[in-house]
């Protein structure tokens, strides 16, 4: 079996169509499916054109998986509530503070959401964003197995069967996933926190290299028990 995975994308279109250039030069097989693993939006420039190719590559058939991401939430959330906050976000800041994004994926939009009233940005945004890509935000799954492999978005909390994760643990867990040594029933492959480049920790592959922060989003090919890294030059093992 083959399958790719992309790490967080964070509003880097341009970013996104390098990497998927990168996975159909890959010599792997043509139709194997590509998992997305969430926070597809916020940071960058151009959410709006990462949820429209997303959107269309999905309409066409391709086998993507597109997952859920904390960031993808908060989204979703603000157009859906008006909320600004979440409990897990400990700086307390909102989602319309430039650190988490908010402002820059609302500007792919035409919003402009700096030192305005959230309620006026709020009615502005629920105009202007389609509702395609709401239903396509509420639609995403949280996690998907392939053989043995898990791909979630932040990781899971060791010990808890996987039916009875919370969202927020999938979404948002850090430490209690992280520092867990031993082995988990999958090899789990995940994003949310960002290092200077994808890793295999043998029990995990961290595939969130920091895109959002303006470096490179490498995919990952997955063969078996075989781990690569795709970069310009092609596989690389992680």
């Amino acid at each position: 079996m083959t399958i790719y995975a992309v790490g967080d994308i964070h509003g880097y279109r341009d970013a996104l169509e390098e990497a998927l250039a990168r996975i159909d030069d890959d010599p792997g097989a043509p139709d194997a499916p590509v998992v997305f693993l969430g926070d597809l939006v916020d940071r960058g420039p151009d959410s709006r054109g990462v949820i429209d190719l997303l959107i269309r590559g999905l309409a066409e058939g391709r086998p993507w998986i597109v997952l859920k991401g904390n960031h993808d939430r908060l989204f979703e959330r603000f157009l859906d509530h008006g909320a600004e906050h979440d409990p897990r976000v400990l700086s307390g800041r909102g989602w319309l503070t430039p650190q988490l994004g908010g402002p820059a994926t609302l500007a792919s939009y035409g919003i402009k959401a700096d030192d305005r009233p959230p309620l006026e940005v709020l009615a502005e945004a629920r105009d202007a964003v389609p509702a395609s890509h709401l239903q396509f935000l509420r639609a995403r799954p949280l996690w998907h197995m392939a053989g043995g492999l898990l791909f979630v978005h932040a990781g899971i909390r060791p010990g808890v069967p996987l039916e009875e994760q919370t969202e927020d643990d999938l979404l948002w867990i850090r430490d209690p996933f992280l520092d867990h040594a031993r082995a988990f029933p999958w090899l789990v492959v995940h994003g949310h926190t960002a290092i200077e480049y994808p890793r295999h920790y043998g029990n995990r592959v961290n595939l969130d290299g920091g895109a959002g922060w303006g470096r490179d989003l490498v995919p990952a090919v997955f063969e078996g028990d075989d781990a690569f890294l795709l970069g310009p030059r092609g596989r690389v093992p992680v």
